[in-house]
């Protein structure tokens, strides 16, 4: 199914390549489908609502074809610096693209988020699909449901029901997003999985460790930050400091836990992800921080590469 298992050793004279961008309300699975399609997990995954915060670039390459998956922040009307950027990227990467994959959530059917951005895709000028993900969670009438009531969007040339969980659905909906692309070379090399730089990639394995342990306001209000990386010392493990952001005294206190709890779960399992990232051993130095409305301050989201 995934492209995983599709690579060739080199793009060939009548290869397709092309960007296609993942657009959604938050929580609809598109980082879970991204991650199918790439055959590998470029994107952490959450139930928790602006888990996506940047544009990743999620890339698959079959024998003739790569297909570069932008996973866009998750649509929403801006609040703040931090989601006028989300939302700034969603429309930049949309003009950029060759076709957009529009995700629903066929458990919870098409609501007034969906409709708001069926409206943005309406002007765009490139190829709209929808997938309705999480079939595997919804019962025959519930899908049914969603798939006419994303018809009656009016804003997708094909529909497919799918389940980036189970790969039900996954190989037609593939097929289709290669056929949009048009011919040219290879963007990345065939076995190059995503265009993140490394502190991105190992910050967001510990803010995805974060999102699973917390609740309420604190996972909306925390962001990683890798403050260095240290190879420096022949066969030890690799020296990582990182830092936890939280915009207030009460949000650190649940994220450092009574005795410390708390942030030594979430440093053991990130540290845990991260050494299977890397394929070698980990020290991670992790710490907690205070820093008062990050989300709204320009100078912290340009450091961490929130454009």
């Amino acid at each position: 199914m995934s492209g995983a298992g599709l690579r060739g050793a080199g793009p060939p004279a009548q290869s397709r390549s092309g960007f296609i961008a993942l657009a959604g309300r938050p929580n609809v699975g598109k980082s879970t489908l991204a991650n199918a399609i790439v055959g590998a997990k470029v994107a952490i995954v959450s139930d928790k609502p602006q888990t996506t915060r940047r544009a990743i670039r999620g890339v698959a390459t079959g024998p003739n074809w790569q297909l570069v998956l932008v996973d866009l922040p998750g649509v929403q009307r801006p609040r703040d610096a931090l989601t006028a950027r989300m939302q700034r990227r969603v429309e930049q990467e949309l003009e950029g693209a060759d076709g957009c994959l529009f995700v629903i959530n066929a458990q919870e059917g098409v609501g007034p988020g969906d409709r708001f951005i069926a409206r943005l895709l309406e002007p765009a000028e490139i190829p709209v699909l929808i997938a309705a993900n999480k079939i595997d969670r919804a019962d025959r009438a519930g899908v049914a449901a969603t798939l006419h009531a994303a018809e009656e969007l009016d804003v997708a040339d094909e529909i497919f029901p799918v389940s980036a969980l189970t790969g039900s659905g996954m190989r037609q909906l593939i097929d289709h997003l290669v056929s949009l692309l048009p011919e040219g070379p290879f963007y990345f090399e065939p076995r190059q999985l995503t265009d993140q730089p490394e502190h991105v990639r190992l910050a967001e394995l510990v803010r995805e460790e974060v999102l699973r342990r917390t609740r309420h306001e604190v996972p909306h209000s925390v962001e990683v930050a890798i403050e260095s990386i240290d190879e420096s010392r022949a066969g030890g493990p690799i020296r990582i400091e990182a830092v936890i952001l939280a915009e207030t005294e009460s949000q650190k206190r649940i994220l450092i836990g009574a005795g410390g709890q708390m942030v030594k779960s979430i440093g053991t399992a990130a540290r845990r992800a991260i050494e299977q990232e890397l394929g070698t051993r980990v020290h991670l130095d992790l710490r907690v921080r205070v820093r008062r409305h990050w989300r709204a301050d320009e100078h912290i989201l340009d450091r961490l590469g929130i454009e």
